[in-house]
């Protein structure tokens, strides 16, 4: 029996139990409740990295803060109960105001808190990220998972210990969907010219800080050649006539949007 399975058992029916001091197995908890009540909900964030890596050890190790998830837009209004019977309470002031998009929910007693994406992944940049919700039993697949952060304007180390993690333990691919596919990311770039220009200043970002980190010269190596490859396909894909719009105004215009305040 897997331990996702154990999990939705002691879930289904009956009380959930206190949220687990562990975020990692606090995820696969929340993920275990959620299926025993019909709702899929998948992770994302440093969670999903760990989980993500072989045996849940990952290159780079770093703190988790808290938890990241992703539900199916016409779910929404089954989160709330969903949340209390795991011994959550919701922002009530966040979630009246952003709920129809993204809801909070906070554990008291590790004093944590759980971001619930509702359709859609939305802070510096719009992802799509609930379109392939069945690809993985845990978390969003690779290349969406890689994409969150590749959008962030404002990288902080965990950030770029989870890209490293990533592009160190999975493959940049066309087809596979083991690893991470590129095209996929290609094709959003593609079409948003935003979200190409802060992929484009991430991923640079992270070549050049890939030597303050203790790391032996292979990785470092194979590190920045997966993230080459991954700006190859993105350089590659046909951009709309959207983005070439988009990309006459450059930099003397915003191309990202400020993620809502918490």
């Amino acid at each position: 029996m897997s331990a996702m399975q154990s999990d939705a058992q002691t879930a289904g029916g009956r009380p959930a139990g206190p949220a687990l001091a562990d975020p990692v197995a606090e995820g696969r908890r929340l993920v275990a409740h959620a299926q025993t009540q019909g709702v899929t909900v998948r992770l994302l964030g440093g969670v999903a990295v760990f989980l993500q890596a072989p045996d849940g050890k990952p290159l780079l190790d770093r703190e988790i803060r808290d938890i990241d998830v992703v539900a199916p837009r016409d779910s929404k209004r089954l989160l709330e109960p969903l949340f209390q019977g795991l011994g959550y309470i919701g922002d009530e002031s966040f979630n009246v105001l952003h709920g129809h998009h993204r809801q909070l929910y906070v554990d008291l007693a590790n004093e944590r808190k759980v971001d619930v994406f509702v359709g859609s992944f939305s802070m510096c940049h719009a992802i799509p990220i609930a379109d392939r919700l069945d690809d993985d039993p845990l978390t969003v697949p690779l290349a969406e998972l890689l994409l969150t952060k590749l959008q962030i304007v404002q990288l902080n180390e965990r950030d770029e210990r989870d890209i490293y993690n990533l592009c160190f333990h999975h493959p940049i691919s066309d087809t596979d969907g083991r690893a991470i596919e590129g095209p996929v990311i290609a094709r959003l770039c593609a079409a948003d010219w935003g979200l190409w220009r802060t992929v484009k200043g991430t991923i640079e970002r992270c070549q050049k800080d890939l030597e303050h980190y203790a790391l032996a010269s292979d990785v470092r190596v194979l590190i920045a050649q997966r993230m080459d490859e991954l700006w190859r396909q993105i350089e590659a894909a046909p951009k709309s006539g959207k983005w070439r719009r988009r990309s006459r105004l450059g930099d003397r215009m915003r191309w990202y949007q400020e993620p809502e305040e918490e």
